[in-house]
């Protein structure tokens, strides 16, 4: 892994799927884990998960974020899991003063949901790294959270990785529990219209998803699962490229596209 602070950390995006990935092992997993060691090691995180929408914008502030799991449902196994990342005040802090144009608020109550640490514990499973949480304001538009987005970007240069946590496609009414079943057409084709807007660099694309229609509507449903992806493309600076670390839809409805900004 390498090691440099100095460094323009890349911005990533994942599909995190179901919270039953922190507990096992197969080809989504096994990447994020090969994307621990393969990036540079990040001073920080910055995590910007589906799973917490608030009323205005929120940054975990506290020295030692809890771990949230927030979900039911499930094995024992998986409310047992704690990752015990430190947080960084300073940092909060930080971002606080850099986002002029919302405003964000320091959070001492919420903590790390399974949208962040069930991802990390595969990329960093010492919980080494001190990470931060990032809330989504459920009061702003896409483009408000794509110029919430742009004001992060000098943490880039200092070793800090922020990542997004969701699914571009996201439909939990429409899941099948045969993993055999194959993709829902409309979750093809929207999360096939959102690569090709990636590739091409195409943000208002990506912005006005819901002018994609049927495919948009059924893909997602509730915006908080795809609003994680526009503060990661809102990173991007010109000359960088976007690659596909995973592409694959799961369980008719569930697309575990990764999305890597260097």
């Amino acid at each position: 892994m390498t090691q440099s602070h100095n460094h323009k950390m890349p911005a990533l995006f994942l599909g995190h799927g179901s919270p039953m990935n922190a507990i096992e092992e197969n080809e989504f997993t096994k990447s994020w884990e090969l994307l621990g060691k393969s990036i540079p090691q990040p001073k920080a995180i910055l995590s910007i998960s589906a799973h917490w929408e608030t009323t205005g914008s929120r940054v975990t502030a506290m020295e030692s974020p809890r771990t949230i799991h927030d979900f039911g449902n499930f094995p024992k196994a998986l409310f047992d899991i704690q990752y015990p990342a430190k947080g960084d005040p300073a940092l909060a802090a930080r971002i606080q003063s850099i986002v002029k144009e919302s405003g964000v608020t320091l959070d001492h109550q919420w903590g790390l949901d399974h949208g962040s640490w069930g991802v990390l514990i595969k990329m960093y499973p010492d919980a080494h790294i001190p990470v931060l949480q990032l809330s989504l304001d459920k009061g702003l538009k896409p483009k408000d959270h794509y110029a919430l987005g742009r004001e992060l970007k000098p943490l880039r240069n200092d070793g800090i990785l922020i990542l997004g946590s969701g699914n571009i496609v996201h439909n939990l009414g429409q899941i099948a529990s045969d993993p055999k079943v194959e993709p829902a057409d409309w979750a093809v084709e929207f999360d096939e219209s959102i690569k090709q807007f990636l590739i091409k660099g195409n943000h208002p694309g990506i912005l006005n998803f819901e002018s994609l229609g049927e495919s948009a509507r059924l893909s997602a449903p509730t915006p908080e699962h795809l609003l994680p992806l526009i503060y990661i493309i809102a990173l991007q600076d010109k000359e960088e490229r976007v690659t596909f670390p995973i592409e694959r839809i799961v369980l008719k409805s569930i697309s575990m596209r990764a999305v890597m900004i260097s």
